[in-house]
């Protein structure tokens, strides 16, 4: 949720650690801030807001510094205040921590480090980081850092920095990611390796518990006071990934990518005549035994993740007959979840570090249960920890909205749900062919519909944009899609926008109904045709203006609509990989019309690291 960037070498380090704040700033952007040890000093610098307004501030007086620490805050504990800033220091500025993650006896060790003596000048939690680290430290940061973690509950991924050693960085992570980038002669440390990229491909992921020391002698990691030993990766990705390439805003971009990542996604893992999907991880994890047994699957995820385990459901149920729950992770535990080894939980989530889906997966774990995760970022916490990793190969996400990752979550659940299909001799010949067959043209098919439907959106925005509510109805598979699109709407153009099943209108909601008030309707699924567009009837009769969503072959649409979108056919079990291509659009146009920050919406971050 916040992001971290360290650097010790030989080069400027303010630079450098101001391009790796950039580089994560949408993981939080309501402050930021660096300490560089300058002359046997720490400079400390601080900002509120963006960190294009940091760069301003310190303008041409980057110093000659080699080392630092900086920090890119999404406020938890305290509003976003140049005291609530990170880097925090010691009372005596000798030592400075940057931290992501939250601290949850914060408030007992403040009480007494200031019984101790120690001021205090924020109101965050982790401020008791740098003065325990004061209070502890005798001759040796390493030392220090590890009787403080010792000391913390909660996550935490930290970084120190200190005048009493000149040339060390000293690290910690529990729960919240943590890499260290090795270069030639010089160490990078951040939150998120797209942060290190441009200076090094060879990463070393910290697991938790890790406490590392970076020095001019190398690395140094230890796990309960041993010395461990982690492997080093080579990161084989895309500098422009993470390049806007002419479009005005990154989560353009990543729509416009998604026809692309889909076809990325399914390469491999369907064969070549369309016969069966292959995903060798499920056949390595799990037995023939074991799947006959499964007599409950259970998906757990947040968020845009949470509406893709919303569409699994209901193509599980009706093609393998499997009872289906889908959770929101951070409720998972609370209802003490009736999962054991008959289970298969499946976790679904874009960083592979989501707090809730993490301790999720682990609740999962202890009662007994088979755990798949379905995550974008290899060797992520998720992905470490399931029993069985599919990654969906959407690449560098950089808007906070999320797009391309869902499509690709949507693929690879859809593949999931084929292939236990055809493990269990539910699913085969024909029909599975045909479902494949489907699925396979589906990124052709919207590639080639983009420009209309983005021509069509732009419009329905222009009208949307003056109002301040807007609906989403759908039923079946199209209320879960509706659901997706209502929150994309209220996330980056700040309109309230809701989603119902369509048939409920008549239980309350139609109260809600106002003339000319914006309605977006989505009727794909023919065998439901007939009751969306009586619902939709019902909402015309009092004026609402509608918007349509369906196939090609539904003209009818046109009859009770205010104007349609005509998606390319494919099977309705298909048609939410291709019906939220429009609801990403219309919420992108909207918010752009009325002037919001798009790819950095207010409030917002791309990956929630902390309960």
């Amino acid at each position: 949720m916040c992001g971290i960037i360290g650097y010790l070498g030989y080069r400027k380090a303010m630079p450098i650690l101001l391009e790796g704040l950039f580089a994560q700033e949408y993981r939080g952007y309501d402050s930021a801030g660096v300490a560089v040890l300058e002359d046997g000093t720490l400079r400390v610098e601080h900002s509120v807001g963006k960190i294009a307004l940091l760069e301003q501030k310190i303008g041409d007086n980057i110093g000659e510094g080699v080392i630092g620490i900086g920090h890119t805050r999404w406020a938890t504990h305290g509003r976003p205040t140049e005291d609530n800033c990170h880097p925090h220091t010691d009372c005596h500025g000798n030592i400075a921590v940057v931290h992501n993650g939250i601290i949850e006896n914060y408030l007992e060790l403040r009480e007494w480090l200031q019984n101790q003596g120690h001021t205090f000048t924020s109101q965050t939690d982790t401020e008791v980081l740098p003065h325990l680290l004061e209070e502890l430290y005798q001759t040796d940061l390493y030392q220090a850092m590890s009787d403080a973690v010792a000391r913390l509950r909660g996550a935490y991924a930290c970084v120190a920095v200190s005048s009493f050693d000149p040339r060390r960085l000293v690290a910690a992570r529990k729960d919240s990611p943590l890499v260290i980038g090795v270069g030639e002669g010089e160490y990078f440390l951040a939150s998120d390796i797209a942060a290190l990229i441009r200076y090094t491909r060879n990463v070393i992921i910290l697991e938790n518990g890790d406490i590392a020391v970076v020095d001019d002698h190398g690395i140094k990691i230890t796990n309960q006071g041993q010395p461990v030993q982690r492997k080093m990766v080579y990161v084989d990705w895309d500098k422009e990934a993470a390049e806007k390439a002419g479009f005005p805003h990154f989560m353009l971009k990543e729509i416009h990518e998604q026809p692309a990542v889909m076809a990325k996604t399914m390469r491999g893992r369907i064969s070549d005549d369309l016969e069966q999907v292959l995903l060798p991880e499920m056949d390595a994890a799990f037995s023939d035994e074991f799947l006959k047994g499964v007599n409950k699957l259970v998906i757990v995820a947040c968020g845009t993740s949470y509406h893709a385990g919303l569409v699994a459901k209901q193509s599980i149920e009706r093609l393998l007959r499997l009872p289906v729950e889908v959770d929101i992770a951070s409720e998972y535990r609370y209802r003490k979840p009736l999962v054991d080894e008959h289970a298969l939980v499946v976790v679904v989530s874009q960083s592979g570090e989501t707090a809730d889906t993490l301790a999720a997966l682990r609740e999962s774990q202890y009662n007994g249960a088979k755990v798949i995760a379905i995550c974008n970022v290899m060797d992520s916490s998720i992905a470490r920890e399931a029993d069985c990793v599919l990654y969906t190969w959407a690449g560098v996400e950089i808007a906070v909205a999320s797009t391309k990752a869902y499509v690709t979550q949507l693929m690879l659940l859809y593949m999931l749900t084929f292939y236990l299909g055809q493990r269990l001799q539910i699913l085969s010949g024909d029909y599975l062919h045909h479902l494949l067959q489907e699925l396979d043209e589906l990124p052709d098919k919207i590639a080639a519909q983009l420009p209309t439907i983005e021509e069509t959106t732009r419009e329905w925005a222009e009208y949307i944009k003056d109002y301040d509510d807007a609906f989403f109805i759908g039923r079946g598979l199209d209320h879960s899609v509706a659901l997706e699109g209502a929150l994309k709407l209220k996330e980056i153009s700040y309109i309230h926008a809701e989603a119902y099943a369509a048939g409920e209108l008549k239980h309350g909601t139609i109260a809600l109904i106002e003339p000319g008030i914006p309605v977006i309707a989505l009727a794909t699924q023919q065998f439901l045709l007939e009751k969306s567009i009586s619902n939709i009837v019902e909402l015309k009769a009092r004026d609402a203006h509608i918007f349509g969503i369906a196939f090609e072959q539904t003209q009818s649409m046109a009859k009770v609509t205010d104007g349609c979108i005509y998606l390319p056919q494919t099977d309705d079990l298909l048609a939410p990989i291709i019906t939220v291509v429009p609801l990403q659009l219309l919420a992108y146009y909207a918010a752009d019309y009325r002037g919001c920050e798009i790819d950095q919406p207010r409030n917002l971050a791309k990956s929630v690291t902390v309960e």
